[in-house]
C-alpha cells in the first residue's frame, strides 16, 4: 500500500501560525480519507484531537517517522469540491482569516462538529485526599458519584466553576482523571423555544428583573424567548432562574425545517414580454454569457425600470442549457417578494439562503443543492457559496449594499467570491443597481465590466415627482413634530383614494439619545462610546451594538437631579406620533425591532400588500427592493443624516438611499410622488438624487475619489486594533505603524502606499473594548497582502502586546 499523507486544515488556529498541517493518513483510513472531507487529528503539544479539513492527499518522497497520524475520518464522502478547496486558499489570501475559517464559511452551520471533552476517574490510581485541594476533593467525589464521563461543560457548571478553568485538565496531568473527545453534530432542533407562566403561586422573594419577566408573562400569556428577553430587559439566565423556582416553564412551539414546503410547480411558465430597451440588455448580456469566457456586466437602470424581468429571461435560458443560477439580494427583508417572483415561475426548483432560516433549515437547503434536486439558489450575501457544481451566472441585485461585506473573519465581499467562482466556471457575473458604487460604474466606463443601462421605467411608467420641504420653515411656523404639514396633509389625500405611503426613517427605537437638562450629561452606554436609545415599547435605555438595557428613569446618573429628557426621533417614535396626528391612518411599523420573529417580513410585507395598512414607516428595509403598484407616496424624514457621516462614502450612500426609496413610489400605472423633509435643501446630492441623475452624481464624485485617492484609484486597508486598556491599544497601533515602515523599506520599497497615522475609531470602545485604526491607501496585489500577512503574524508573536488583537480588512464598507 502507498504511504499517503493529508494537508490539512486544523480548527481553531491562531493566524499566525496557521497553515495547512501534514498527517500520516494510517492504511485502515486510506480509502476513506479524501479531499474535502473532514477528520480528526492529534494537534499540538498535548495531542489534544481536533477537528481538521483534508485539503490536499499526497505521497511524499520520504516518510517521517515523526509525523503524526489521522485518527479518524468523519464524513462519509467529501463536503468541499476541487473548487470550494481551491477557494479556500483563496479567501485565507486575500482576507488574512485561517484555513479552517474559510472552510465554515462554505458549510452550512448546522452541519459543523464540535469537540466534546469527558472526564472519568483515572482506573487503578489510588487518591491520596490530603494532596488535593478542597475544590480538587469536590470535583473528585462528583465524578466518583456519577460512576461514568461526564462532558467537561457539564463538569464545570455542575462544580460552579468557570468555563476555563483548568481544574479537570490539571487533575488529568496529575493522572487522576482519564479524558476522552470526541466530535458531536451540531444540530438545532426544529423548534422555537417558549415560556409560560406554571399557574404556580410565585415565591416571594423574586428579583426585579424576575418580576418583570412575570408581568411581560401576565400580559402576554406565553412569548419565545427572544421576545421575551427584549420585552422585560433581562438575558435568558434569568429566566432560566424562574425555571429552577417553578414559576414559569418551557415549551417547544413547533418550527417546520421547510418554510417554503407549500410551494407548488407552475403549470406554464409565462412568457417574460420585454421592452426595447430591455430586449437590447438582454440580447447583450445573452451574447455574453454565450461566448464562455467569464466577465462581469453592470445592468445599469432606473427604479422601475423591469432589471429583474432582464435577467430572468436571461435564466431561462442559462437553465435551458442545464447550469445552475445564484440569485443574491442584500438584505433578508428583499427576500420574501424576490422568492415569491421566482417560486411562481420556478417553483421547486428554487433554494433559499438567509440568516431567517434555522440550521436544520439551512442545512436541508443545502443538501438540496449537493443533489442537485434545485437549479437556483436564492438568497443573501452567504448564498454565493451554493454548492452547485456547474455553475452558469451569479447575479448581484442591489449590487452597491454594504450587506455584501463581512464585518467578521473571513471579512470577504460577496462580489469578489463570485467573481472568483464565475471565472472558475467561466461564466457571467451581472451585477444590476439603479444606484451602482462608484467603483463599479468606473470599471464599466473603462471597459473592465461590460455595461448594460435603462434609463427609462418599464411600461410608460414615470418616475415620481420629487418635492422638498425646508425643515427650519416648519420650525418657524412653530411645527416641532417630525411630519411637515405637507407631508401629513399628502398622506391623508392618499388614504382617502386608497392609496398606500412609504415613510423613511432610517432610526430605530423611540427616541435617539436621553440627556439630563440640568448638566447636560448624554445617557451613554457604560461598555460602548455611544448614546443609549430610547425603546418605547419596553420602557427601556438599550446600546445597539452591545445590547445593554436598563429601565428608563428621569433621575440623572450623573447629577442625580430628576430632569433627564429623551430627545430626537426613532421609528417607534415616528409611529406613534403618525398615529396621533392622523388617528383614521391604519400604520405598520417595520424594523428590526418589529421584525423579531421569524417570517415576521414576510407576514408584515403581506399584510401591507394585502391593503390591511396604510403607511408603512420603517428603517432603510423598505428603501429598496419592494414593488407595490398601490405605493404612490413616499416620505423621508430626516434626510440629513444620511448626507452627514464620519465616511468618504457618505455621499455615496446618501445618494443610493435617497433615489431608491423615492423609486417605491409611482411603479405601476399610478402617478408616484416623493417629499424630502430636510433642513439643508440646498444641497446638491439631494437635487440629484431627485432627478434619478446618477452619471451627474457620479462625474462630482469620482473628482472627488481621483483628488483625495479613494477607491477606485486606490485600495484601503485597514489595521484594526482591540483591547482592554486604551493606552495599551494606542502603543500597539504605534508599535504596528513603525513594523509597517521598517518592512516596507527593506523588502517592499516598489509597493505603493500612503500610510495615515493611528486614530481612534469611529465608535471608539465597543463592548468595553477600545478600538483603534491604521489606514494604508494601497495597491491590492500579491506582494502587498503578503506584507501585511507578515506583519500580522510578527505582531501576534510580540508577547508586549499579547493582550491586544490587531486585524486587516481590505476595503471596509466602512472605516471604524
Amino acid at each position: 500500500m502507498p504511504i499517503l499523507f493529508a494537508r490539512v486544515a486544523v480548527e481553531n488556529t491562531a493566524y499566525h501560525f496557521d497553515k495547512a498541517f501534514d498527517y500520516l493518513i494510517p492504511e485502515e483510513l486510506l480509502e476513506q480519507a479524501k479531499p474535502g472531507c473532514r477528520v480528526l487529528v492529534p494537534f499540538g503539544a498535548g495531542n489534544a484531537q481536533r477537528l481538521a479539513m483534508i485539503l490536499e492527499v499526497s505521497p511524499e518522497k520520504e516518510t517521517q517517522n515523526t509525523t503524526k497520524q489521522v485518527v479518524a475520518v468523519l464524513d462519509e464522502a467529501p463536503l468541499l469540491t476541487n473548487e470550494a478547496i481551491q477557494l479556500v486558499f483563496w479567501l485565507k489570501d486575500r482576507y488574512f482569516c485561517t484555513l479552517f475559517e474559510a472552510v465554515k464559511l462554505l458549510l452550512p452551520a448546522g452541519i459543523h462538529y464540535r469537540m466534546k471533552t469527558e472526564y472519568a476517574l483515572a482506573k487503578g490510581r489510588p487518591v491520596e485526599k490530603e494532596a488535593l485541594s478542597k475544590e480538587e476533593s469536590a470535583l473528585i467525589e462528583y465524578l466518583a458519584g456519577k460512576g461514568k464521563p461526564v462532558e467537561r461543560e457539564k463538569l464545570l457548571k455542575a462544580m460552579g466553576l468557570p468555563a476555563d478553568s483548568p481544574l479537570p485538565e490539571n487533575l488529568f496531568k496529575r493522572g487522576l482523571l482519564e479524558k476522552t473527545g470526541a466530535a458531536v453534530r451540531q444540530i438545532k432542533d426544529a423548534a422555537q423555544k417558549m415560556v409560560r407562566l406554571t399557574g404556580e403561586e410565585s415565591p416571594s422573594k423574586l428579583t426585579p428583573k424576575q418580576r418583570a419577566v412575570c408581568q411581560v408573562l401576565q400580559e402576554a400569556g406565553a412569548a419565545s424567548l427572544k421576545e421575551l428577553c427584549y420585552f422585560a430587559g433581562v438575558t435568558p439566565a434569568v429566566v432560566n432562574a424562574l425555571v429552577t423556582k417553578g414559576v414559569v416553564c418551557y415549551y417547544e412551539a413547533e418550527v417546520y425545517r421547510n418554510p417554503y414546503d407549500q410551494v407548488q410547480d407552475p403549470a406554464e411558465e409565462k412568457e417574460i414580454v420585454l421592452s426595447e430597451e430591455q430586449q437590447t440588455a438582454f440580447q447583450n448580456l445573452l451574447a455574453q454569457y454565450r461566448e464562455e469566457t467569464g466577465g462581469v456586466s453592470l445592468l445599469f437602470g432606473v427604479t422601475g425600470s423591469g432589471k429583474t424581468s432582464v435577467f430572468m429571461r436571461l435564466i431561462d435560458e442559462v437553465l435551458a442549457d442545464g447550469k445552475n443560477v445564484i440569485v443574491m439580494v442584500p438584505e433578508i427583508s428583499l427576500t420574501p417578494q424576490s422568492l415569491a417572483l421566482f417560486h411562481r415561475r420556478y417553483g421547486r426548483r428554487v433554494a433559499v439562503f438567509h440568516s431567517g432560516l434555522s440550521l436544520s433549515e439551512r442545512l436541508d437547503e443545502w443538501k438540496r443543492v449537493r443533489r442537485g434536486e434545485v437549479s437556483i439558489a436564492v438568497g443573501t450575501r452567504s448564498a454565493v457559496f451554493a454548492p452547485f457544481d456547474n455553475l452558469g451566472l451569479v447575479i448581484l441585485d442591489e449590487e452597491q449594499e454594504h450587506t455584501y461585506k463581512s464585518e467578521s473573519s473571513p471579512r470577504y465581499h460577496a462580489r469578489d467570491v463570485a467573481k472568483f467562482r464565475c471565472a472558475y466556471h467561466k461564466t457571467l457575473l451581472v451585477l444590476a443597481s439603479a444606484t451602482p458604487s462608484i467603483e463599479s460604474y468606473y470599471y464599466a466606463q473603462t471597459g473592465r465590466y461590460t455595461l448594460n443601462q435603462l434609463p427609462h421605467r418599464y411600461g410608460g411608467a414615470r418616475l415620481p415627482k420629487v418635492r422638498f420641504v425646508d425643515m427650519n420653515r416648519e420650525l418657524e411656523a412653530g411645527n416641532d413634530s417630525i411630519y411637515s404639514r405637507e407631508l401629513l396633509t399628502e398622506i391623508e389625500k392618499n388614504r382617502k383614494v386608497h392609496k398606500q405611503s412609504i415613510i423613511l426613517l432610517n432610526r430605530r427605537g423611540y427616541n435617539t439619545f436621553v440627556s439630563c437638562k440640568a448638566c447636560g450629561n448624554v445617557v451613554t452606554c457604560p461598555n460602548c462610546s455611544i448614546s443609549l436609545t430610547y425603546h418605547a415599547a419596553n420602557q427601556r435605555l438599550m446600546c445597539h451594538y452591545c445590547g445593554y438595557s436598563v429601565p428608563f428613569s428621569t433621575e440623572c446618573p450623573t447629577c442625580h437631579e430628576n430632569k433627564v429628557h429623551y430627545a430626537g426621533f426613532g421609528t417607534q417614535r415616528a409611529e406613534e406620533q403618525l398615529r396621533k396626528l392622523l388617528p383614521e391612518v391604519r400604520v405598520l411599523r417595520l424594523d428590526t425591532d418589529a421584525a423579531m420573529t421569524r417570517f415576521a417580513y414576510e407576514e408584515k410585507l403581506q399584510s401591507f400588500a394585502r391593503g390591511e395598512y396604510d403607511v408603512i414607516v420603517g428603517t432603510q428595509m423598505v428603501a429598496k427592493g419592494l414593488d407595490f403598484e398601490n405605493v404612490t407616496l413616499v416620505g423621508v424624514l430626516s434626510a440629513d443624516q444620511a448626507l452627514y457621516g464620519d465616511d468618504f462614502r457618505s455621499y455615496e450612500r446618501a445618494f443610493d438611499l435617497l433615489t431608491q426609496v423615492a423609486g417605491r413610489a409611482g411603479r405601476g400605472q399610478y402617478e408616484g410622488e416623493a417629499i424630502i423633509q430636510t433642513f439643508t435643501p440646498e444641497n446638491t446630492v439631494l437635487s440629484l438624487a431627485a432627478r434619478q441623475d446618477y452619471p451627474a452624481f457620479y462625474e462630482g464624485e469620482i473628482a472627488v475619489r481621483k483628488g483625495m485617492l479613494y477607491p477606485p484609484f486606490a485600495d484601503l486597508c485597514v489595521v484594526g486594533f482591540v483591547g482592554t486598556r486604551e493606552e495599551k491599544v494606542a502603543r500597539a497601533s504605534e508599535a504596528f505603524l513603525q513594523m509597517l515602515r521598517t518592512l516596507a523599506q527593506a523588502e517592499y520599497p516598489q509597493e505603493p502606499m500612503r500610510v495615515l497615522n493611528p486614530s481612534p475609531a469611529l465608535i471608539s470602545k465597543v463592548s468595553n473594548k477600545y478600538r483603534y485604526k491604521l489606514i494604508v491607501k494601497c495597491r491590492n496585489s500579491r506582494n502587498f497582502r503578503r506584507m501585511i500577512s507578515r506583519l500580522l503574524t510578527d505582531f501576534a508573536k510580540d508577547r508586549t502586546f499579547s493582550d491586544v488583537t490587531a486585524f486587516a480588512d481590505i476595503n471596509p464598507d466602512m472605516i471604524l
